[in-house]
């Protein structure tokens, strides 16, 4: 479920990688951001379908399946290839990276009868995201 999950972002297909989700899911994006319902959802990954960051793909690198609980922690590479399409954000992409590069990052799904509930994913970055205030 987890790969074929993984290859519906790697068709580009929204609307598979949609079908995935709870009516109520919630996913927190990598800076943070908590979008809440099937709409918050599609709205969060809209420009990376739209090719906005390039032709993106994800190149799982490891996996850790907790079947009786319904979680997956899923570690991956996420590939950029920006020279497919051309913008202001793919050549401020290209003169500071190149037309290839990647990042790191991991997601921690909640699954429910088949049905993603939850999908949250956090990013290797030079500095932690910080938040003020009291937990």
């Amino acid at each position: 479920m987890v790969r074929a999950f993984t290859d519906a972002f790697n068709r580009d297909d929204l609307d598979a990688v949609m079908a995935y989700f709870t009516p109520d899911a919630l996913y927190e994006t990598y800076d943070g951001k908590q979008c809440r319902g099937l709409a918050q959802v599609r709205e969060a990954f809209a420009a990376q379908f739209r090719g906005d960051f390039g032709r993106i793909r994800f190149l799982t690198e490891d996996m850790v399946v907790d079947a009786p609980a319904g979680k997956v922690v899923l570690r991956w590479r996420c590939q950029h290839e920006v020279s497919a399409r051309r913008g202001p954000r793919q050549l401020m992409y290209r003169l500071m990276y190149g037309q290839h590069f990647g990042w790191y990052g991991m997601d921690v799904l909640h699954w429910e009868a088949g049905r993603l509930r939850e999908k949250r994913t956090y990013a290797q970055a030079g500095l932690p995201l910080v938040r003020r205030g009291r937990p």
